[in-house]
C-alpha cells in the first residue's frame, strides 16, 4: 500500500517519506478502512517533529484522523459490514500506524459512521477538532440558557465549538483576528463576534452579558488569554483548555479564580476517557447525519505532498481544516 511515515523526529521535508509498505490485516475486533482522507492536527506535526511523546516506535504513520471505507473485517466484530463508510479517530494514539495510508486496522469502537451527506475530507477533520469542542463545551453539563465565550471562533475547534454550543441552546460569543474569521464565526452562528486585534475584549464581552460574564470559555490558547478569561468568568463558570501557544507553562491568577469557584478543565482528545470520547463521536456523528453541522473550509493536499501539508500547520496561518487525500 502507498503510505507515508517517518523514522526519526525532525523537519517534515527532512523526516517524511512516501512509499510502500505491507498492507496490514485487521485482528480480532478491528476492522481495516480504505481511507480516502487523512486529517492533519497540530498533535500529528509536533509529534513527528517530537515535541510531543516519543514513543519508541521504530517507524510511524502518522495522523489519528481519517476518513473512507471499511474494506475488511477481523474476526469477532459486530455492527459493522464491508463498504461501510466511517470516519476514524485516535489511530495513532500508543500505536506506530494511522490514517497517512491507502489502510489503517483499527479497534472498531474507534469507527464512526460517515453520512453519505458528508464527504471524506470532511469526515476526517471530525476527529480532534469536533470531538475536542464537545468535550470542552459539555463535560461540565448542558449548555442550554447559557452563554459561552469561544476564542478564535474561525479555527478548527473554534467553528464547531461555535456551532455545538448553539445546538446546545447558548448564547455564544466568538473572538476573532481578521474580518474574514469574524465573517466566518456570524456564519456559522455566534450571536457577538469581536475582534481582539482591535477591541476590548472583556468589555465587549461584559457589556453583551449585562456586567454578568460567560459561564463557560472553550480556549484556544489560555497563556494568552486568562487575563480577559479572569475576568469575564462567572461564578462558577468553567475555564475548559485545549492549547496554550503563548506559554507552555503561564502563571494563574489562582486566588482570583478560586473565590468563585471556576473549573479549569484541561482537555486532550489523545488521553481522555475512551468513553467520553465515544459519546462525543455519537453526538457528531448524530448532528452530522441531520444535516446540522457545517465544515471547516479544507485545504487538500495529495499523499505525495503530505511534507506541505504539515508546514501549513505549522505555520499558524490556515484558516480551516488541512487534510491529506489519498487516492
Amino acid at each position: 500500500m502507498r503510505a507515508a511515515w517517518f523514522e526519526r523526529y525532525g523537519p517534515a521535508r527532512e523526516v517524511l517519506r512516501v512509499g510502500e509498505l505491507p498492507t496490514p490485516e485487521p485482528g480480532p475486533g478491528e476492522a481495516r478502512v480504505r481511507v480516502h482522507a487523512s486529517g492533519v492536527n497540530p498533535s500529528d506535526v509536533k509529534r513527528r517533529a517530537g515535541l510531543r511523546e516519543r514513543a519508541g516506535y521504530p517507524r510511524i504513520v502518522p495522523h489519528s484522523d481519517g476518513a473512507g471505507v471499511i474494506d475488511a473485517l477481523g474476526p469477532d466484530v459486530e455492527g459493522w459490514k464491508t463498504g461501510d463508510r466511517v470516519w476514524v479517530h485516535t489511530a495513532q494514539r500508543d500505536r506506530p500506524f494511522g490514517t497517512a495510508a491507502e489502510y489503517v486496522t483499527l479497534p472498531v469502537h474507534l469507527l464512526v459512521a460517515l453520512p453519505e451527506t458528508t464527504s471524506f475530507v470532511e469526515g476526517a477533520g471530525l476527529g480532534v477538532p469536533g470531538m475536542t469542542a464537545h468535550v470542552c463545551l459539555f463535560s461540565d453539563g448542558p449548555v442550554a440558557g447559557r452563554d459561552v465565550l469561544v476564542p478564535g471562533g474561525a479555527g478548527a475547534v473554534g467553528s464547531y465549538a461555535v456551532q455545538l454550543a448553539r445546538l446546545g441552546g447558548a448564547r455564544v460569543l466568538a473572538t476573532v483576528s481578521s474580518p474574514e474569521k469574524a465573517a466566518i464565526a456570524r456564519d456559522l452562528g455566534a450571536d457577538l463576534v469581536i475582534d481582539y486585534t482591535r477591541e476590548d475584549v472583556a468589555a465587549r464581552v461584559l457589556e453583551a452579558t449585562g456586567g454578568r460574564g460567560v459561564d463557560r470559555i472553550v480556549e484556544v490558547d489560555l497563556a494568552a488569554n486568562i487575563t480577559v478569561s479572569d475576568k469575564v468568568l462567572t461564578r462558577n463558570g468553567v475555564l475548559a483548555v485545549y492549547a496554550t501557544m503563548a506559554d507552555p507553562a503561564p502563571a494563574l491568577p489562582i486566588q482570583s479564580l478560586m473565590f468563585r469557584s471556576v473549573v479549569i478543565r484541561l482537555v486532550a482528545m489523545q488521553t481522555i476517557p475512551m468513553p467520553v470520547k465515544v459519546a462525543a463521536a455519537a453526538a457528531l456523528r448524530d448532528w452530522c447525519a441531520a444535516g446540522r453541522l457545517r465544515h471547516p473550509r479544507s485545504h487538500a493536499f495529495l499523499l505525495d505532498r503530505i511534507a506541505e501539508a504539515h508546514e501549513l500547520v505549522e505555520s499558524g496561518r490556515v484558516i480551516g481544516k488541512v487534510v491529506v487525500e489519498i487516492r
